[in-house]
């Protein structure tokens, strides 16, 4: 099983293609697994000529889970994606997060802007996510943790129905991965730490308007959970930024919308590449 460390922090990663080809570092969302970027999803990223890396962020998965309580803050996770890119040997690479993620690649990039090929900061924020949601949404985010496996279940659809791409709402397929998320590690106290990092980071906008790193920001324009108007912020923030707004795409990455997300990403890298 690949593992690295930060520190006290034990981190699972996989890797998809050549250790030739340029690295690129796929980072999850709050209480997300490295299996939600499914393999047939960093495939794709590979056929456009990546090496692909996916890893548990701490406190899900098969990294370390604070037990104990540890508190800690979204620039410590983003230390923890610098010791898996040194785990594979890449002094540099592309970064793509989602949500939560999309939070730690900013952070990645403010810290080593020189380790940063290209950022693609999806879904997600410059800083806490504030402000107000429909009262649909605020029940599925802070239902109470489930304690069974279909319960597991049942709580992922029902977000997914409040905030998911509306017309992706597949049943079966979502069960299926939150069945698949539940008995690989089920650990809903992580995901509420991981909820505190986030809500106890400060902002990054003054910190993003001096970056000089090519970045892409791409937000659907149905996300309820994590509105439209964050990824503006997000773009606004970082000079030279472009914000890709994706119809019908909500807060999740339904397999509709992954050849969109994989041509975005992969040409956004590739002119980077070629301007570097």
């Amino acid at each position: 099983m690949p593992t690295t460390t930060n520190g006290d922090v034990s981190l699972y990663y996989e890797t998809f293609g050549s250790d030739d080809d340029p690295v690129l570092l796929l980072v999850n969302g709050l209480g997300s697994q490295c299996i939600n970027f499914k393999s047939g999803f960093c495939e794709q990223f590979v056929a456009k000529g990546f090496r692909v890396v996916r890893f548990d962020n701490r406190d899900v998965g098969l990294s370390t889970h604070f037990k104990d309580g540890k508190t800690y803050a979204i620039e410590d996770m983003a230390g923890d994606a610098f010791a898996v890119l040194d785990a594979v040997g890449a002094g540099t690479a592309h970064i793509a997060g989602w949500s939560m993620g999309g939070m730690i690649v900013q952070a990645m990039a403010i810290r080593h802007p020189g380790r940063v090929l290209s950022m693609t900061s999806v879904m997600s924020g410059p800083g806490p996510l504030t402000g107000q949601r429909d009262d649909d949404v605020i029940a599925a985010f802070t239902a109470p943790p489930a304690t069974t496996r279909t319960e597991a279940a049942e709580r992922h659809l029902a977000g997914l129905k409040a905030w998911g791409s509306p017309a992706c709402l597949d049943v079966e397929r979502i069960t299926a991965d939150a069945y698949a998320a539940y008995d690989r590690y089920w650990d809903p106290s992580g995901r509420q730490r991981q909820a505190m990092a986030v809500a106890s980071s400060p902002s990054r906008v003054e910190a993003l308007r001096s970056l000089d790193v090519p970045t892409l920001v791409v937000h659907g324009d149905a996300d309820r959970l994590v509105p439209l108007e964050f990824g503006r912020k997000t773009a606004e923030a970082v000079p030279g930024a472009r914000l890709e707004i994706v119809k019908g795409m909500g807060h999740d990455y339904p397999p509709q919308y992954w050849e969109l997300i994989v041509d975005l990403i992969s040409s956004h890298a590739l002119t980077a590449s070629t301007k570097s």
